[in-house]
């Protein structure tokens, strides 16, 4: 197995494995280098439903997504589809999986089964890294607030076409800590936080705007380039992502599979 780092902020694409035929030590190797980097990247894999089900179980719990129905014989197992005519792309906004949950997935695994032939790529930012670049001050400030998260907001309904809001809804501290390594978390989203409890959402525009935009730097993140074959696997509770939605005219089927949440943040 041959780690190869995509960037100095996160994320490493794994050489020399194949996912259906992992060893129980190669699965607590990825599970500490997943707790390393963030976000591991494999190529040239060949999985299907059932295969990526197992895989998922043997790093947590697998859950039904709550906006899209599962595959019939894998109701865990979603598939997230552009087709040539769509202008729009599920999920085209920064966002941490289900933080209008009580128990927010604890990861996600995204398998590629077409890609376009250009474009698609996903974006991926360390929001303990943001954490780290803000000022004292303003960690203080931000270690006592807790912010309120919901299916709903604009930002995200727009990338569901014809899906019903569901009304979820859930406070969460601002300033999470990693149940694994203690790392401060700055735990709030573009698509789903919408203000800070106690304060109106007027008030609080101006400071989650600051606070969206220094998790989204570029230099707290990293660009994957799917092909077919491929998989990312990501800790939802340090990562956002963000895919991009710049193949219009060309197809994209991907499978996925989300992990619950252990505890609430």
């Amino acid at each position: 197995m041959k780690v190869e780092r995509l960037s100095p902020a996160l994320g490493a694409v794994i050489h020399g494995l194949s996912l259906t035929d992992l060893t129980d030590s190669q699965v607590n190797e990825l599970d500490q280098l997943l707790d390393h980097h963030g976000v591991l990247f494999f190529r040239d894999q060949q999985l299907e439903p059932g295969s990526l089900l197992r895989l998922a179980a043997r790093f947590g719990k697998p859950t039904p997504y709550p906006f899209v129905q599962g595959l019939d014989d894998y109701p865990e197992v979603i598939e997230v589809i552009k087709e040539p005519e769509d202008r729009i792309n599920f999920g085209g906004v920064w966002h941490s999986d289900t933080a209008y949950l009580d128990k927010p997935a604890m990861g996600a695994l995204l398998y590629a089964v077409e890609v376009p032939e250009t474009g698609g790529d996903t974006l991926f930012a360390d929001a303990s890294l943001a954490y780290q670049a803000l000022s004292p001050g303003l960690q203080k400030l931000l270690s006592g607030l807790t912010a309120i998260n919901t299916s709903d907001k604009a930002a995200i309904s727009a990338t569901r076409p014809g899906q019903p809001k569901r009304g979820l809804s859930a406070a969460h501290p601002v300033i999470r800590t990693h149940p694994r390594n203690g790392r401060k978390i700055l735990f709030v989203d573009r698509a789903h936080t919408t203000h800070f409890s106690g304060w109106t959402i007027e008030e609080s525009t101006p400071l989650l705007e600051q606070l969206f935009d220094v998790i989204e730097r570029p230099e707290h993140g990293c660009r994957f380039h799917w092909t077919p074959g491929s998989l990312a696997f990501w800790d939802n509770r340090r990562c956002q992502h963000y895919p991009l939605n710049d193949y219009h005219g060309e197809r994209r089927r991907m499978l996925r599979v989300s992990l619950a949440g252990e505890l609430p943040v």
